[in-house]
């Protein structure tokens, strides 16, 4: 968690040179071929079902990058990491048993006390960014699940990310290429490694051990890394009634978390349905 922030924090530092999308292109781009070189997925025995599910993890993931570096670029950090957590928030939600409206509605107060609509102050654009990506974080989570219990190691994000390479050059690629430097363009290795190399990797071999509940506690607690990371590298002072919002966020991930358990039937039968 902290490596993804950092990496976040790291890509802002290239809006004004390629833009959020071309920045969160640049770093799938190296992401694809670092993966494909180390884990060599060809060695492995591939069935139709896993590369579909490493396919629809792909474009999640790039669904999911572009669309948070978007919201980055809008609103501020803790803000748009609070409002990405309510996808997996959601799938908390409703493993829940008998709680679920009342971490719902301290999420909703959450949202509410982050966003102030009746000041009219936060980008709407980069709150519908923040909220697409929260859907493609929720499913991330559950492909990635079944993908590493598929999958032996790592090789489903060699095959995830290149997917997630080829999806990002198709929609921000040509706008973005005659904006590069060499420097910026060999810049893109460390991003990639800051996010998602490394935390991508981490949460794959997470997964394969935790049930989404476990996982969804620890994870919890990223919109408040974020806040604090926003503040100490970016500037981002929240104001009191967003950091207590981010807060109850975060409360509400883990109550909800808590109060459920992992349904290996159900949570199936929901990727199934997101693989399709």
């Amino acid at each position: 968690m902290l490596m993804v922030q950092l990496g976040v924090a790291a890509s802002v530092g290239f809006f004004d040179r390629i833009g959020e999308g071309g920045t969160a292109w640049l770093r799938l781009l190296w992401a694809a071929p670092i993966f494909l070189l180390f884990a060599r997925p060809w060695r492995t025995k591939w069935t139709h079902a896993n590369l579909r599910t490493c396919a629809a993890l792909g474009v999640v993931t790039a669904t999911l990058t572009l669309c948070f570096l978007s919201a980055v670029a809008r609103i501020p950090l803790g803000t748009a990491s609070a409002l990405e957590f309510l996808g997996p928030l959601t799938i908390a939600l409703v493993r829940s048993r008998g709680t679920a409206l009342v971490w719902a509605a301290t999420a909703a107060v959450g949202v509410v006390l982050m966003t102030e609509p009746w000041a009219g102050s936060i980008d709407p654009v980069g709150v519908g960014f923040a909220l697409t990506a929260a859907t493609s974080w929720g499913a991330y989570i559950l492909l990635t699940q079944r993908a590493g219990d598929a999958v032996a190691g790592v090789q489903a994000l060699a095959v995830s990310m290149p997917v997630a390479a080829l999806v990002a050059t198709a929609i921000v690629g040509p706008s973005t290429v005659g904006r590069l430097s060499w420097p910026v363009f060999f810049s893109g290795i460390g991003l990639a490694l800051l996010m998602p190399v490394i935390p991508f990797t981490l949460e794959l071999l997470a997964l394969r051990r935790l049930t989404t509940a476990a996982f969804g506690i620890l994870m919890s607690v990223e919109p408040a890394i974020a806040l604090v990371i926003g503040l100490v590298l970016l500037g981002q002072i929240p104001k009191y009634a967003a950091a207590i919002g981010v807060l109850l966020v975060v409360a509400a991930g883990i109550g909800a978390e808590r109060s459920g358990a992992r349904d290996a039937s159900g949570e199936s039968d929901v990727i199934d349905q997101v693989v399709r």
